[in-house]
């Protein structure tokens, strides 16, 4: 008799992926952690350690080995399904090489490499190996992210004008002196690149890039860098970087480890009908639309987690082959010209031994006008900075600095103009990009209809609307040429439309002299002529539709000024004077900037200097003032009031403007004593 043998199944337990963590301090604590938490749910198991200093007793579980470094490691046939690396930032190319020769998956902490050439070769080699690579760029595991770009798809904020990512920061004495590495650009001959955007604040550029769709090196077009520092370190602390895409969107990062106070930093996408703010430390986004402000806060997939989740790239939120637009950052970062210092001066030391820490005199303001503006701090004109033109003298005291106004933001409307003016005494009576109306730009000449072209800046203002949209109809002015001698500077501008061609011809002259001992006088005096060939109209808000909203022509924006007062020979106050034809408008007060803008630039209330502005109307038109002080400081004179004027061929527009700037206090018989001296029309 055969007896029938059954065969019996046997159920095999599936095999817990191994895990091995290099760098058990800093940051590797909080992969202790992590590790622990997802081998206590049965997810993982870590089966060893490597690092020079052995973890504090009781750290790690049972039958954890720990080993010197990740050489012994692997020698030892560990043989880690995946490698984790948290070391020192000059470590991280070379750990990884090693983990993906042995056949491990990497997960990578940021920065993932500390140059170009390290993140190719890492990028060659995991595509040798066939082993996928994950950056610890923790905020791209937010669900926040796809919630944000499907927001952005449909449409609701409208269409993309521009992304900026801020940070403010501070780190102390203590954080710097914490590793060899820290602070520095190169340690020994070897590439570190520590600093605010490639570590400390390294989220926020990465979060930036991604919501720009930015994830290749293919995907950047240029970064510009504009880096500084106020602790005495190698690396920046304060910077701005700018990155362009190729499809266009403009990334904006400004960020700093030198505040007064730590805040959350954020991602903010401006669209022409609102805007969406992702706090990514707590995946939060604000999202305001015309409807109003609303609030959503999402969930975060654990890095480490989708790694061990993932059968191929596609299936990683953190994958290095998207960290190619970050590495083009870093390595931006890495070659650029050391951080310059920032001057003493603008910087107060608060809180005792490593506990102390630097703030940057007005850091807040500026890091927000930098987001808004698209703009470097150099090009904020930050008085930390190197940056400016030709100036204005007078007897060898510079008054003025031109700005040729290049590397303003296509949708300000870029163009020439004179920022910052000072009195004799150094007060600054000028501002540009300011928070409120970033394409607000010192002293010059703007118009927002130009036949259609808005050369002005900011939304336009259109009948049929009934108020101000955002469109695509941004000029630009440029300098043809310039003539600049003594007390007189001679330019040729031509105003460019959108699509590149010329629309008006520009004939610009400054002149300026010194008025007594305590002021000056600056004229400008400028023709525009038709470079159609045909007659060009030249419109405002008022012009189309907007009650007692005829700006456009001359306009000088000031700074914050305390205890104004603004008077015409007839009339006083802003609602008395706005809209009035006088011979001149004065506006005095206390000006908030010091000599070289220092009260300006900290932004504290209250301080800075009395100076008067005497503004005289143009001989060739009554134009009426246009004067703006509770919403934001600024006088102009209307070429377009209520209707618009036209340059017709061989019919130019010509209009002069002279400014007395003073010192003081000026009182109404001032005023027309010094008119009557200088022999102008009053």
């Amino acid at each position: 008799m055969t007896q029938t043998s059954t065969a019996i199944a046997m159920e095999v337990t599936p095999r817990l992926p191994r895990i091995a963590l290099v760098g058990v301090h800093g940051f590797g604590e909080r992969h202790l952690d992590n590790l622990h938490r997802l081998s206590a749910s049965g997810a993982l198991e870590l089966v060893a350690v490597a690092d020079p200093l052995p973890p504090a007793d009781g750290a790690l579980g049972p039958g954890v080995k720990v080993y010197a470094s990740l050489d012994e490691l692997l020698a030892a046939g560990t043989a880690p399904d995946v490698v984790i690396v948290s070391t020192p930032i000059q470590t991280h190319a070379p750990l990884a090489l090693a983990a993906l020769q042995a056949g491990a998956n990497v997960y990578l902490e940021k920065p993932p490499v500390a140059s170009m050439a390290q993140y190719e070769e890492v990028m060659a080699a995991a595509a040798s190996a066939g082993r996928l690579v994950q950056v610890g760029f923790q905020s791209l595991g937010s669900e926040a992210l796809p919630a944000i770009e499907a927001l952005v798809a449909s449409g609701e904020i409208g269409e993309v004008r521009g992304i900026s990512a801020t940070g403010l920061w501070l780190r102390t004495t203590a954080y710097y002196k914490r590793s060899r590495w820290a602070g520095k650009r190169s340690l020994n001959g070897t590439d570190v690149v520590d600093g605010v955007a490639t570590n400390a604040l390294a989220h926020a550029v990465a979060t930036g890039l991604r919501l720009a769709g930015a994830r290749t090196v293919a995907d950047v077009q240029s970064v510009d860098t504009d880096l500084y520092r106020a602790n005495e370190t190698e690396s920046d602390d304060t910077s701005v970087v700018r990155v362009r895409t190729t499809d266009g969107t403009v990334l904006t990062c400004a960020l700093t480890l030198c505040a007064p106070v730590q805040s959350p930093p954020s991602v903010t996408v401006y669209g022409t009908l609102g805007q969406l703010t992702l706090s990514y430390t707590e995946d939060r986004v604000e999202i305001t639309t015309p409807e109003g402000v609303r609030s959503e806060t999402f969930g975060r997939t654990d890095l480490l987690e989708n790694l061990l989740d993932a059968g191929n790239e596609a299936d990683l939120l953190s994958p290095l082959s998207g960290a190619g637009a970050y590495a083009s950052v870093l390595e931006a970062i890495r070659t650029a010209h050391p951080p310059q210092p920032i001057h003493a001066d603008w910087v107060t030391w608060e809180g005792e031994d490593g506990d102390a820490h630097p703030v940057v005199h007005g850091i807040e303001s500026l890091i927000r006008r930098a987001a808004l503006g698209q703009a470097t701090f150099a090009e904020l004109g930050a008085p930390w900075t190197m940056s400016g033109g030709p100036t204005l003298q007078i007897n060898g005291t510079p008054v003025a600095t031109l700005q040729d106004g290049s590397l303003i933001r296509a949708t300000s409307s870029p163009r020439p103009y004179l920022h910052p003016v000072r009195t004799l005494a150094g007060t600054v009576v000028t501002d540009h990009v300011p928070e409120d109306h970033v394409w607000h730009l010192g002293a010059g000449v703007a118009l927002q209809d130009v036949d259609g072209i808005n050369f002005w800046g900011g939304r336009t203002y259109t009948r049929e609307a009934g108020g101000y949209v955002w469109r695509k109809d941004h000029g630009h002015i440029v300098t043809d040429s310039a003539e600049h001698g003594d007390g007189r500077r001679h330019e040729q501008l031509s105003w460019i439309g959108p699509d590149g061609s010329p629309v008006l011809r520009e004939q610009r002259e400054w002149r300026w002299a010194a008025v007594g001992n305590s002021a000056w006088k600056l004229t400008l005096d400028f023709t525009l002529e038709s470079a159609t060939g045909r007659a060009v109209p030249l419109g405002s808000p008022g012009s189309n539709g907007r009650r007692q909203g005829g700006y456009g022509g001359f306009f000088w924006r000031l700074p914050k000024v305390g205890d104004a007062t603004i008077w015409t020979p007839e009339a006083r106050g802003e609602d008395a004077v706005h809209g009035s034809v006088a011979p001149w408008l004065a506006w005095s007060g206390t000006f908030d900037a010091g000599a070289s803008g220092a009260a300006h630039a900290t932004g504290d209330p209250g301080l800075g200097h009395p100076a008067t502005l005497v503004f005289l109307a143009s001989p060739q038109a009554p134009d009426p003032w246009f004067v703006r002080h509770s919403g934001y400081p600024g006088v102009g004179l209307s070429l377009a009031w209520d209707t618009a004027v036209a340059a017709e061929p061989g019919r130019p527009v010509h209009r002069t403007v002279t400014v007395i700037i003073a010192d003081g206090f000026l009182a109404t018989q001032d005023i027309e004593q010094l008119i009557t001296t200088l022999g102008e029309s009053a």
